[in-house]
């Protein structure tokens, strides 16, 4: 059994409240919950308004596919437009 593991920090110029900010962070979340299975929440940066950071992890019997996973949700979020990726780090255990 092999574990992917994925933070990023995002950044969003769009958003002027805690409100906003939460209310694009829960709609991509459940987003890619639905169409990619994997585990997500919001990690960091909680209580600022214009940065947040988010974690998510797959369960696979290959690295490959854990890989594949990994690298379609990170492509999913950089597509959104509402935000950009400032960091990312991935681990596969």
């Amino acid at each position: 059994m092999l574990v992917g593991v994925c933070s990023m920090k995002l950044v969003m110029y769009d958003t002027d409240s805690l409100k906003a900010k939460r209310h694009i962070i829960k709609s991509v979340i459940e987003r890619i919950k639905s169409r990619f299975n994997v585990s997500i929440a919001e990690i960091g940066e909680l209580d600022k308004w214009q940065l947040s950071e988010i974690g998510f992890c797959c369960i696979s019997n290959s690295r490959r596919h854990a890989d594949e996973v990994i690298q379609s949700v990170i492509n999913f979020i950089e597509r959104d437009g509402r935000f950009d990726i400032t960091s990312c780090e991935i681990d596969i255990y």
